[in-house]
């Protein structure tokens, strides 16, 4: 009556086992580290390991072990003061500068048990801690930006209008426009008071000369969207990166704080968030003179450029074609050299003006220009020439790049949108708990305390099978702590509290059992028949309570945010656990316990 088949209690003991082995890296925890990377996402070799290791050896920086992880250098500490200070020293040394220093909590688990993909929880800001950057917009680059964005506009404009003017270019305050008469000039002001109310002219000494600057209130509202526009920005590339329960949120008129709960990967996450990375398509300038371009004489319609191998290039000032226009960036393999090459897909708007633009310059080399901002500074070089062999369209691909891990970041980059204006991380440092250690102590405390004083009362007051729920709800867990780690969803303090909730949950699945028990033995069942009547008419009891809150948890989930996202998180993965050891877990512990012998009374 009380049996199980074999293939179902090895079942049962294989999820209890595999439930053990992926809780157990929570019981090593981590170890500080310093994450060492390159800009551009290559590999590092070993003779860098090398030199990481006698930079540290020479300072008497201790640590406990220095080495590559894919393709990273990790050098773990003993604690986060050597770690900073080691931080401190790298970013200090020369030979360092085009790498990314990051700090990072690394699982300190044994090797044995990391093989398996055992990793500890992922814990959130007020346990664990997470990784804190404080960005900054640019507002002077948006000025510029909106400028060079109205000129363009006012030469579409011009020329519609058929509007003759000698030059319209950035001055020192604002832009300036020459006409090439007066008539031309009053047309002009006409023009572009109905036109560009955002403009504020004014006249210039010089005849046929006009001056014009942004208006403040103008100004504000460009840099307002620009800022609201990162943020979208910069969630979108969360969402890419993989991070669970990040905070994203304006601080003051142009910065904004990110906090990325349990996160190890910290270099990455600051490549990618701290970059601006996007796109330029231009036209080489063919015509001009290389060696007068370097030695100062640059024409007046063309930039200088490096490539990747240091050779420069004259590109037009026009710029055909920006990252703004991209809607889709996918990373592969080009097909013929089966190098490193991002496929792109435009908007309607870009496909046309790409189209228009190489259908009429096929033969022509044009250039990919990759800008980036690292460390303060805009970074541009041409990672692309290509002569135009036909009209290219809403598709293409781009090659050029060093690495697969370079494109697959420029891709996710592109694909995520394009930044409204340059930003930089001010303050990057990785936060402990916000609540305050003695809070977070008292915290697991109390889910201990709870958790013995339930094994206490289930002891005393249902003897021997409660010593059976025991062990169901010690499983349960560990089942849960198990299940978070291996699906690395960050525990809050909130996520605690669903975890003690859940306990309480699966006592009274087993209470609702036991009660059963005891009333088929006073209807004068025996012991046998009564614990199997017990486990089979509390199931559709405990079914329907558990399917109601898993149900009221998941609308948590879907419509809430933050702490109650944790908490509903771990309650839905409390719910499936308890379901599982307070009916199977149990019952099979009851089985092997109870069902072979000849029992005369049951204790319960």
């Amino acid at each position: 009556m009380n049996q199980y088949s074999k293939l179902r209690y090895i079942a049962i003991l294989t999820v209890f086992v595999l439930g053990t082995l992926y809780a157990l890296p929570n019981f090593y925890g981590h170890d500080p580290a310093l994450q060492i990377s390159s800009l551009r996402g290559n590999s590092l070799s070993n003779e860098v390991v090398v030199q990481v290791n006698d930079i540290l050896i020479d300072n008497r920086i201790p640590f406990k072990s220095i080495g590559l992880d894919t393709g990273k250098i990790l050098v773990r500490f003993s604690d986060s003061d050597k770690r900073d200070m080691a931080r401190d020293l790298m970013n200090a040394s020369t030979g360092f500068q085009n790498y990314v220093m990051a700090l990072s909590l690394a699982n300190a688990s044994p090797e044995w048990l990391q093989s398996i993909g055992g990793k500890p929880m992922s814990m959130g800001l007020d346990l664990r801690g997470g990784v804190h950057f404080l960005m900054e917009v640019d507002t002077k680059a948006v000025a510029k930006q909106s400028e060079s964005r109205f000129i363009s506009e006012i030469k579409n404009s011009f020329r519609k209008d058929k509007i003759r003017y000698r030059s319209i270019v950035r001055g020192g305050i604002g832009i300036q426009i020459v006409f090439i008469n007066a008539n031309m000039k009053e047309r002009g002001l006409v023009l572009l008071s109905n036109e560009f109310p955002g403009l504020e002219p004014r006249e210039n000494d010089e005849s046929n000369t006009v001056e014009l600057s942004v208006s403040t209130d103008t100004l504000a509202d460009i840099q307002k969207t620009a800022l609201q526009q990162n943020l979208q920005t910069l969630r979108n590339r969360v969402n890419e990166f993989g991070v669970s329960e990040p905070v994203i949120q304006q601080q003051g008129i142009n910065r904004i704080v990110v906090q990325l709960p349990g996160v190890e990967d910290t270099a990455e996450a600051k490549k990618i968030l701290g970059a601006t990375a996007t796109l330029e398509f231009r036209m080489v300038d063919a015509t001009g003179d290389i060696q007068a371009a370097v030695a100062g004489k640059v024409p007046i319609k063309s930039k200088l450029y490096s490539e990747r191998d240091g050779n420069k290039i004259l590109l037009e000032k026009t710029v055909i074609l920006t990252g703004e226009y991209i809607i889709d960036a996918s990373s592969g393999l080009e097909g013929q050299s089966g190098s490193p090459a991002v496929f792109i897909t435009l908007n309607g708007k870009g496909a046309r003006v790409f189209s228009r633009i190489t259908g009429q310059n096929i033969g022509k080399p044009m250039a990919v220009v990759y800008i980036e901002q690292r460390k303060g500074r805009a970074v541009e070089e041409v990672i692309s020439v290509a002569t135009i062999q036909g009209q290219l369209g809403k598709r293409f691909q781009i090659s050029g790049l060093d690495s697969t891990q370079e494109a697959r970041t420029l891709a996710l980059l592109l694909r995520a949108g394009a930044l409204a204006a340059p930003i930089e991380i001010i303050e990057e440092r990785t936060v402990g708990p916000t609540l305050g250690k003695d809070n977070i102590d008292r915290g697991f405390r109390s889910m201990v305390f709870g958790l013995s004083l339930v094994l206490i009362f289930m002891a005393v007051y249902y003897r021997g099978l409660g010593l059976v729920a025991n062990v169901a709800l010690t499983f349960n867990v560990i089942l849960i702590v198990a299940l978070l780690s291996v699906l690395q969803a960050t525990l809050t303090l909130p996520g605690i509290a669903g975890i003690v909730l859940t306990v309480g949950m699966a006592v009274d699945a087993n209470v609702l059992i036991f009660q059963r028990i005891r009333e088929e033995v006073a209807n004068g069942n025996s012991p046998q028949s009564s614990i199997s009547a017990g486990y089979d008419k509390a199931f559709s009891t405990i079914a329907d309570a558990s399917i109601t809150t898993l149900i009221a948890a998941i609308v948590l989930f879907s419509f809430g945010t933050g702490p109650i996202k944790g908490f509903a998180v771990t309650l839905c993965i409390g719910i499936l656990t308890s379901m599982f050891t307070a009916i199977a877990g149990s019952r099979a512990v009851v089985n092997l316990v109870f069902g072979k012998r000849r029992l005369l009374k049951v204790s319960v």
